[in-house]
């Protein structure tokens, strides 16, 4: 459920009619609803009300606006964070040292060391050779590192291939089959304290049973770990929840979520982190978009928006779908191709779409935009960076301004040798 709703022929953020805030801030623009935000996150947790010991880190990465982490902060919420930057917004927002992960494959000496400055309740150790560099860097700040073990369980999670990571072939995690060794000779290290260990499979998941597996996996070698001689006491599950999309779809309930953990991992005796994103934000924002014209096609016409891939990037990048409606309906209908201004042919959100009937100066929204929208924008084309807002019953703010090209070409500079 989402708080977003045509009311007398217009579509609303909770009490908010949205033609007022095109006219105020312009678009696109993405527009959040704090009601729908504090719902997921108050559905997730009570799906989780089985599990005694826990920790609900939200995936930064899919939504790191501050205002979106300081309302889920108020809701008891940590993060789970994959650079530094992101660390430094979670903080920002004021949530707990401790109940921050650093997950992430690559991280850098710089911010390893950063995460042990801050305190951070815990690092998601990806390769060995990482956390040897950990042990290294922890032991000349004499400091303890907090850390797990991330796992590759090779579980196929049945989602798209670039959103996949829990496969024999991804980067990510050391193979579950030599995992007791490496281990073993990560605990040895006197500055690392390896209370346990993570696994995440992958993002957008439609079904319950890869994620099963994986945590059957685990629990395994939490107790082959245990008979090792190895004190294991926390143990991350990572996230990967899908959402709907499309109208009528159905997937998993964090209920069915919860029920499952509860049962797996009830003789673990391991407090559990989870890392939930998309389930959290997906359905709590639009990318509100302007028509700019309608263009005649070969086989349908073209609806031109003022939203492009550099803004919304799901479509280009992953194929993916979002729902597509007008503010005001007419009650007619239309099929078009729904692209973008980018000069790019990869800028189409959408071919042969039944959508509303749209023409030339029309509002409308790409639902589901929450999740994975403004964090992965760029500047493409030239085109800066698209503004964000926070809706909160009758109110709105804009929580991230509008930045138009011509302050990111402020940021460049022509050595005096080309002047």
């Amino acid at each position: 459920m989402d708080h977003f709703a045509i009311k007398n022929g217009v579509m609303h953020a909770e009490d908010v009619p949205l033609p007022r805030i095109a006219e105020a801030v312009g678009t696109p623009v993405y527009v959040y609803s704090r009601a729908t935000l504090e719902r997921h996150a108050r559905v997730f947790r009570e799906a989780l009300g089985d599990v005694p010991d826990k920790l609900i880190a939200f995936a930064v990465k899919a939504n790191p606006n501050l205002s979106v982490l300081k309302v889920l902060q108020k809701q008891g919420y940590g993060a789970d964070c994959v650079s530094v930057g992101e660390m430094r917004r979670a903080l920002a927002a004021g949530i707990a040292p401790e109940k921050i992960v650093f997950s992430g494959v690559g991280k850098t000496a710089a911010e390893l060391a950063a995460g042990l400055e801050a305190g951070i309740g815990q690092f998601n150790i990806e390769s060995e050779e990482e956390g040897l560099e950990l042990a290294e860097i922890a032991a000349e700040m004499g400091l303890t590192a907090q850390c797990a073990l991330r796992i590759n369980p090779d579980v196929d999670a049945g989602t798209h291939d670039k959103i996949s990571t829990g496969k024999a072939d991804n980067k990510f995690g050391v193979p579950i089959d030599q995992a007791g060794q490496i281990f073993g000779k990560l605990a040895a290290k006197p500055s690392v304290n390896l209370r346990g260990v993570a696994v995440h499979i992958g993002s957008q998941l439609a079904e319950i049973a890869p994620l099963e597996n994986a945590f059957e996996k685990l629990g395994a070698l939490v107790k082959s770990l245990r008979g090792a001689g190895h004190t294991i006491t926390h143990v991350d599950l990572g996230g990967g929840l899908g959402v709907p999309y499309r109208k009528g779809e159905v997937l998993p309930a964090p209920a069915e979520y919860g029920a499952m953990v509860a049962r797996v991992t009830k003789d673990w005796g391991v407090s559990l982190i989870f890392e939930p994103g998309r389930v959290i934000a997906g359905n709590a924002g639009v990318l509100l978009t302007r028509v700019v014209r309608v263009k005649r096609g070969l086989n349908h016409p073209f609806v031109i928006v003022d939203a492009a891939m550099n803004d919304l990037a799901r479509p280009a990048l992953y194929g993916a779908y979002h729902h597509f409606e007008a503010v005001e309906p007419s009650g007619a209908d239309m099929t078009a191709n729904i692209v973008g201004p980018i000069c790019e042919t990869g800028d189409t959100f959408a071919m042969g779409r039944e959508c509303d009937a749209l023409q030339s100066g029309d509002l409308a929204v790409f639902r589901t935009a929450g999740a994975y929208g403004a964090t992965m924008a760029s500047s493409y084309n030239s085109r800066g960076f698209v503004a964000e807002v926070l809706v909160d019953g009758d109110a709105f703010a804009v929580v991230a301004d509008r930045i138009d090209a011509g302050s990111i070409m402020d940021a460049e500079r022509v050595p005096d040798w080309l002047a």
